[in-house]
């Protein structure tokens, strides 16, 4: 299995388990589990978090598995920070959202959206691990799921924008499916948007709406036919896919859509469209004078969709048109587009769905405050990294060091903590022989390999010059000693074009108590010195303050003897 071979089957079975029923959902689920465990055994950063999006989203369109998808989200927030991949860190707070909408929580679920459109408006170019298709098609996928919970959330204008952006990130290299999946969200869209244009009485407005989405649904037929959504060979992608028929029953209700719309109805469609089809359907029959059907076909819906919260927007489309028709306990008055409200009820319902318009106009600028704000804080975090980043290594600079240094000395659980001043044998040679950049490589390639060598909480600073410092909290000298021989010995054995023969002397010293910074980095700095006059390539470890180390010493306050590593060649 390759790693190709690995993605595409992932998206495969995410088409398919929006299309299935929940035995084969739960089958899929466990399919891509499968997937996932592999991914990481391989530990390839991107693979792992496509799987991690697949196996999330997988449990988020499986009715009551979207709790599951929680931990998994987390991990995926946690993965794409450590690694450095903004697209699909983005992804991730989308489909947060989309968990959020699912519990209820719309604002917050707004503020997921703010977070990965601010990612996303500063992920410009392609990353230096991806090619240009992968990028676009990883950017289109991080909009789409950004578009799908505004669209939950009636958000419909700032929709329109993400997904019109999602298909400016492909349109160059987009497949079929890529084209299949744009036409029928803009679709799903449209249809969701002109449904809400009526309840506020915009009649011309939402017309317009449907015809587009009528014609677009037209337009979706051939590349349907190659796309990677469940399909019957042959058949038309109108008399499959519930929306694309419901938005030309929607374009113009009338008898000729009953049979095939009843048909769509009781098949297990995309998520979403379950109302709109059954909307559709009940104009349709309505059209056709059969108005008691069409009320019992939207009671049946309002009844099966009472537990779903993925779409607050579409429920109170389900209950107006059971108003509009006038159903027994649900309203008596019409509302016709010709017909004036009568009664205080319709008087009431018209005011709410006003107020309801303003809180969705005023939902669109919370969205655009919060992005904005988000995208300074990401800003201001960027400066202050780089404030505290050395520019030449990528580590932390003093300034960093001293803040770090002063924290776990203050912190009971970082002890013991010990010390390490590093300084690198050879490396004048490097510049006045070879130059300055070649200097500068060496340095680069030395703090890598030191940072790669250590543990995960230890702490590598650059100090200076070619003097690094290493802070290991929680290590006695005897452990933070053979933590950092592995950094000796790696650097040792590096290629000569890469490290020019350069070597590491490592002073090693222990925190004591009520020690400040300073004390502590003297004596690390004096038996790092104690190492160099041995030969370098070593650690030497608490120097005696004549700078010998005697041989006989013992008890509790012995010094570690210097660990030598001989020559390397």
């Amino acid at each position: 299995m390759s790693d190709a071979w690995l993605v595409g089957r992932a998206r495969e079975l995410i088409a398919a388990v929006q299309r299935s029923e929940r035995a084969e959902q739960l089958r899929v689920i466990g399919t891509l589990d499968e997937l996932l465990e592999e991914t990481q055994r391989r530990g390839e950063p991107i693979l792992v978090a496509q799987m991690l999006r697949a196996t999330a989203l997988a449990r988020l369109v499986t009715r009551g598995l979207a709790a599951e998808a929680e931990a998994l989200l987390d991990e995926m927030l946690a993965h794409t920070r450590r690694h450095g991949l903004a697209l699909l860190r983005a992804n991730a707070h989308a489909l947060r959202g989309r968990l959020l909408v699912l519990a209820e929580q719309e604002d917050a679920a707004l503020t997921e959206i703010a977070r990965a459109l601010a990612i996303l408006d500063d992920a410009s170019g392609t990353d230096g691990q991806l090619g240009r298709r992968a990028w676009d098609r990883l950017l289109s996928s991080a909009l789409i799921d950004c578009w799908i919970v505004l669209n939950q959330l009636g958000v419909y204008e700032a929709a329109e924008e993400v997904i019109a952006r999602a298909h400016q990130a492909i349109r160059d290299s987009a497949g079929p499916h890529e084209i299949t999946l744009q036409l029928m969200n803009r679709v799903k869209m449209l249809l969701g948007w002109g449904l809400r244009l009526e309840r506020v009485g915009r009649y011309d407005e939402a017309g317009e709406k449907f015809r587009t989405a009528a014609s677009m649904a037209i337009a979706v037929e051939a590349p349907f036919a190659e796309s990677l959504f469940p399909r019957r060979s042959g058949v038309p992608a109108v008399e499959q896919v519930g929306v694309l028929a419901a938005s030309l029953a929607l374009a113009a209700p009338n008898p000729a859509h009953i049979e095939r719309l009843y048909r769509l109805h009781a098949e297990h469609g995309y998520p979403h469209e379950h109302v709109i089809v059954t909307i559709a359907l009940a104009r349709c029959l309505e059209a056709d004078g059969r108005g008691d059907e069409a009320i019992d076909v939207l009671r049946a819906a309002r009844h099966t969709q009472a537990e779903d919260n993925s779409q607050p927007s579409m429920r109170l489309n389900l209950v107006r048109e059971l108003a509009r028709l006038g159903a027994p306990g649900d309203g008596t008055d019409s509302l016709e587009p010709d017909a004036k409200p009568t009664g205080l009820l319709a008087e009431y319902a018209s005011a709410l769905e006003a107020e309801l318009w303003s809180l969705r106009e005023s939902q669109i600028a919370t969205l655009n405050t919060r992005r904005e704000h988000e995208r300074l804080s990401a800003e201001h975090g960027a400066i202050t990294q780089q404030a505290m980043q050395d520019p030449l290594t990528g580590l932390p600079n003093r300034r960093a060091l001293d803040e770090r240094l002063r924290t776990l000395a203050s912190s009971a659980a970082a002890q013991p903590l010990s010390v390490a001043l590093v300084d690198l044998d050879g490396f004048k040679d490097v510049n006045d022989k070879h130059s300055h950049a070649e200097g500068d490589d060496v340095l680069r390639v030395v703090a890598s390999t030191l940072r790669d060598a250590l543990r995960g909480d230890d702490i590598v600073a650059r100090y200076g010059g070619d003097e690094f410092i290493v802070l290991l909290p929680g290590a006695p000298v005897s452990a933070a000693t053979q933590a950092l021989s592995r950094s000796v010995n790696a650097v040792a054995n590096l290629p000569k074009h890469l490290s020019h023969g350069v070597t590491l002397s490592v002073g090693l010293v222990s925190l004591r108590p009520q020690e400040r910074a300073e004390e502590v980095l003297s004596r690390a700095d004096a038996a790092m010195y104690q190492a160099k006059r041995r030969g370098g390539n070593q650690i030497s470890s608490s120097p005696t303050p004549g700078g010998e180390q005697p041989d006989d010493q013992d008890g509790p306050d012995a010094s570690d003897p210097p660990f030598g590593l001989g020559e390397h060649t």
